[in-house]
């Protein structure tokens, strides 16, 4: 039983601000800082390879000192919002009305609510009181293709039926005004907010691209290196400098093995679907596969309109090349990385 991923849909918060624009807000959150030390947060900023970020909060909100609570009210409120909106925008996209849905994961990283999303999307679009729902909740970066997976395989037992996908994050929730580490201060140059919704299908007749496989792969001793620590004043990034270098050394493991399974290589892949996970990531991965002629175009763009938005960013870079309408028959590849530490791999037939 063929799934097919009958469409992407996106859907930004209101506020938003180039990094041009941001630097006068570090200015004053860095006042009693070194000047040398101020000097690198720009530089940091300015060399992220992203040109504008997208927020639930407006900037001054972002860099105004609030209780965990308060910031994590506020992001409830805008998920609930954001993922309506995306979800609906999927749907007339699709052509669906929201009680055909058989299925339901919400994905999200970026704070804390019970019930989840997906609950108040069963009720804010009134769909079927029997759907299927998965909340999934710590994946971090890698959990919008993690998301595609699970749908994948339920879709693939159970023929004729119909799954959504959101993802709703908010880094900027996240941000730490008192936490002047690398750590933070990376997080907050290359991450932004925003939505994204996918549907899978299982019909039969569905259009759009197949997924041909998928496989998960597990990084052994390296929970370290990525994810939040809970503290008083919210979630707080863990961040490894480590981690560009630590992707690189296991991408022969990440990627052969499973285009072998499919008797494929790397040069039968048309196209490549990879999470812009930040400027030095996307190095990495460009410097590994330019020689064979691959690109990540869609993937360094994502980053520069809209950064990093945690596991929803490779959803937009998927819709990109949806919107793009890849010749029949070509291969595309969807990679993403996320705590504990992991690569989630999807191949798609165009």
């Amino acid at each position: 039983m063929s799934v097919k991923i009958k469409c992407v849909a996106k859907q930004l918060p209101k506020y938003y601000r180039t990094t041009e624009e941001i630097i006068p807000f570090l200015d004053a959150w860095l006042v009693d800082q070194d000047e040398r030390f101020i000097r690198k947060v720009k530089k940091i900023f300015e060399g992220a390879a992203v040109d504008k970020r997208y927020s639930i909060m407006d900037p001054i909100e972002v860099f105004t000192k609030t209780s965990f609570e308060e910031r994590n009210d506020i992001y409830v409120r805008e998920a609930i919002v954001l993922g309506e909106k995306v979800l609906e925008k999927a749907l007339k996209k699709a052509n669906w009305e929201p009680k055909e849905l058989d299925y339901i994961i919400t994905v999200s990283c970026t704070g804390i609510m019970i019930p989840s999303l997906d609950a108040y999307l069963i009720n804010g679009l009134q769909l079927r009181q029997d759907i299927i729902r998965l909340p999934v909740t710590e994946m971090g970066c890698a959990a919008g293709i993690s998301g595609m997976i699970y749908a994948k395989n339920f879709l693939q037992a159970n023929p004729g039926k119909k799954a959504a996908i959101i993802a709703v994050e908010s880094p900027t929730a996240t941000f730490q005004l008192d936490d002047f580490s690398m750590a933070n201060i990376v997080s907050a140059a290359i991450f932004g907010d925003g939505a994204a919704c996918v549907l899978l299908s299982s019909c039969e007749g569905e259009t759009g691209p197949e997924i041909i496989d998928e496989q998960m792969y597990h990084f052994y001793d390296n929970i370290h290196m990525m994810g939040f620590k809970l503290t008083n004043s919210g979630l707080q990034m863990v961040l490894d400098i480590e981690v560009p270098e630590t992707i690189a050394s296991h991408f022969p493991d990440i990627i052969h093995p499973f285009l072998k399974k499919n008797n494929l290589k790397m040069e039968d892949i048309d196209h490549l679907i990879f999470h812009p996970g930040g400027k030095k990531i996307v190095q990495t991965v460009e410097d590994l596969f330019s020689e064979l002629g691959k690109n990540i175009d869609n993937t360094k763009e994502v980053l520069k309109q809209y950064g990093n938005m945690s596991s929803a960013t490779v959803l937009y870079v998927l819709e990109r090349f949806m919107e793009d309408y890849p010749e029949k028959g070509s291969k595309g590849l969807m990679l993403s990385f996320g705590p504990g530490f992991s690569a989630q791999r999807i191949l798609l037939k165009f």
